[in-house]
């Protein structure tokens, strides 16, 4: 009897490691060349190499696969039956491997993005045009956007529910990336109805500017940016630039906004700016990721798509 017949396995084979499924494929080649030296050339490498192998699999497997000799190569009836199983198998890893690459050429799934108010009037549209190529790329994503405060923002990322956010760059929180995205400059407005909306420009010193009702927002913002309130009389607070907006439009408070987003109110001559070359700012706006994230191939995909858009 035989070595390899007498130690036949007992127990079912555990796993099947890459080295088995590259003597497998080896295995292939040698019936489907009809022998050692006619795989040779097929495999790259040379008789007694391939020899070796075949039995290193036969050893692995506990199965007597092909006779060998002067009678030539034949299989085993086992051999017969583990080339069967052998070629689904490899085909089945060949099935994944060009599945999983379809997904990278056919996107699917979800993108949750919270989004600070009122960044559609910027003039360097990063935001729209990634969005653009990630639903060309992906026809089949959905794609659910959230209007919210930039503090709503960073803690939908935080807790999973927001996959990114865009909002306001302060001190980074911990547990969260940030990329700058924009630079945006905010002036301070007054709206008609208001006693500095008539005033000369002369008059307009800061003691007469720091004494009105002023709009304070409750989002993080940098300190340096923070001085600019500071120097305020802020009665009124908002959460959001759209809501600073509504109180600067009564006509009773001043306030920093965003000037692509005041520039259709200014051309209507409903707003005014104040002093606009020494009361303004210009704040970083970035896109904010969770470290340690898992991959998720929609995201990666507008985030790539929003890194190459300038």
């Amino acid at each position: 009897m035989s070595k390899l017949t007498s130690s036949r396995r007992v127990d079912p084979l555990a796993q099947v490691s890459d080295f088995d499924v590259r003597l497998l494929r080896i295995f292939r080649s040698v019936v489907e060349s009809g022998g050692f030296s006619a795989a040779e050339g097929a495999l790259g490498i040379g008789r007694s190499a391939i020899s070796q192998q075949m039995i290193d699999l036969e050893q692995r497997l506990g199965l007597r696969l092909c006779q060998r000799g002067r009678g030539g190569f034949s299989l085993t009836e086992e051999g017969r039956e583990v080339y069967q199983s052998a070629l689904q198998l490899l085909s089945a890893l060949e099935s994944f491997r060009t599945e999983v690459n379809g997904l990278h050429r056919h996107l699917r799934g979800e993108l949750n993005i919270g989004l600070t108010d009122n960044l559609v009037t910027l003039p360097h549209m990063r935001i729209t045009h990634a969005l653009a190529q990630l639903k060309e790329r992906g026809p089949d994503v959905h794609i659910h956007i959230r209007m919210i405060a930039p503090n709503e923002v960073e803690q939908g990322v935080l807790d999973g529910r927001l996959h990114v956010g865009v909002v306001p760059q302060a001190s980074a929180l911990s547990g969260l990336e940030y990329q700058p995205l924009y630079s945006e400059r905010s002036q301070l407005y007054c709206a008609v109805g208001h006693p500095l909306f008539y005033m000369e420009d002369a008059a307009l010193n800061d003691a007469r500017l720091d004494a009105h009702d002023a709009i304070a927002p409750t989002f993080r913002l940098p300190t340096d940016i923070q001085a600019h309130y500071q120097a305020l009389t802020c009665t009124a607070s908002a959460s959001d630039r759209e809501g600073m907006a509504f109180l600067i439009l009564t006509g009773r408070y001043i306030g920093y906004l965003p000037d692509h987003y005041a520039n259709l109110w200014v051309q209507q001559g409903r707003l005014r700016a104040l002093k606009p070359a020494t009361r303004f700012y210009d704040l970083t706006l970035a896109s904010v990721t969770r470290k340690g994230r898992r991959p998720h191939l929609v995201l990666e995909s507008f985030l790539d798509s929003l890194a190459a858009t300038r």
